[in-house]
């Protein structure tokens, strides 16, 4: 009897060992969705009638986002931090506060044969994508940081941005020289499934349109292009994708604008979750660098079952914002925490002991 009960625990043990989860992710998707607070998810999801994406989610933390020389950071730090570990100030793009190169996740990375890649609703060499693969002392030079994209860290970048590639101060074109070094390039307002294994795909001169001027279902039609591309060949990678109009909404004090664009995030944010569910390897992380707007949803005394919504500022705010997170190493990501820890994070998750 012994013998059989013995048997029978190492089949169960077994068992669980066949079927547990990995520990560790063979794939990242890191979704930060620029200025969304707990507000801004509370008011775009109130009354929408889809799957909100955010309740799917199991594991939930918090981020303080100060940056190195101000409570309110602003994008470019906010990103930096997630990138290179380190609080910096405001503008910074991939420096530390003395304006210091530091290596980023993407760098890291590639030590390690990883692929990267960004995809933005705003130019690829805005401050969040651009906090991934540059290093510049201030966000605005963004014809320096679309240079960097020749350093081969980032092996995709599909968003807006084409006249800091093709309409430059300098008079370069930069994506025949980003061509020739063996990337697949693209400037087309329409997007279509291009299949490269390294790819910079520009649809926009600037930012992209807004959703309620039609911008559709780009966000997720890049996401699933990058993601397809970047894992082509069953390769690890590390995709960052940014609801950028989030933060643009929020800044007009457009409760609409940031609405429509975080309602695009959502969906975009439940492609990623059933594509992770089915893969197994992939973990999943979405949260912000910062919210902007100081969103509040006040009482509407004329109907109730509803709400007027208020905005303090047309600024960032220094709130702390949430963390999401699915898949493999998941549970890391739970409490509360300075926003860099995010990176330090995902540097154990990924093992990388550099």
């Amino acid at each position: 009897m012994r013998k059989i009960i013995s048997v029978f625990l190492i089949l169960v043990l077994a068992s669980q060992m066949l079927w547990a989860k990995p520990k560790n992710p063979k794939k990242v998707v890191f979704l930060i969705g620029d200025g969304m607070g707990l507000t801004q998810i509370t008011g775009a999801m109130a009354h929408y009638k889809g799957r909100n994406a955010f309740e799917r989610f199991q594991v939930i933390g918090l981020s303080k986002t100060a940056s190195s020389d101000n409570y309110v950071t602003d994008s470019g730090a906010g990103a930096t931090v997630f990138s290179i570990g380190k609080k910096t100030y405001n503008g910074a793009i991939g420096v530390d506060s003395s304006k210091k190169e530091s290596l980023g996740l993407f760098e890291l990375l590639k030590e390690r044969n990883w692929r990267t890649g960004v995809v933005a609703t705003s130019s690829v060499t805005h401050a969040t994508p651009a906090a991934f693969y540059a290093h510049v002392s201030s966000r605005r030079s963004e014809d320096e940081i679309a240079e960097f994209l020749k350093r081969r860290n980032c092996d995709l970048a599909i968003g807006g941005g084409m006249k800091f590639f093709l309409k430059r101060k300098d008079g370069r074109n930069l994506l025949t020289e980003l061509n020739e070094m063996g990337f697949t390039v693209a400037a087309d307002t329409n997007l279509v499934d291009i299949k490269a294994k390294k790819l910079i795909y520009l649809c926009a001169d600037e930012g992209m349109k807004t959703m309620q001027e039609g911008r559709g279902d780009f966000l997720q039609k890049a996401t699933k292009i990058a993601m397809n591309n970047l894992g082509s060949d069953k390769e690890n990678y590390f995709l960052m994708v940014e609801g950028s109009q989030i933060d643009w909404g929020g800044h007009d004090n457009n409760f609409e604008y940031m609405k429509a664009e975080l309602i695009d995030f959502n969906e975009t944010i439940n492609q990623v979750l059933d594509a992770a569910i089915k893969d197994g390897n992939t973990l999943v992380v979405v949260t912000a660098d910062h919210e902007t707007g100081g969103l509040s949803l006040l009482e509407n005394k004329e109907n109730k079952q509803t709400f007027i919504s208020n905005y303090a500022s047309k600024g960032h705010s220094g709130v702390m914002v949430p963390v999401f997170a699915y898949g493999p190493g998941a549970e890391a990501f739970a409490g509360i925490y300075e926003n860099n820890q995010i990176f330090y994070k995902f540097k154990k998750l990924l093992r990388i002991t550099k």
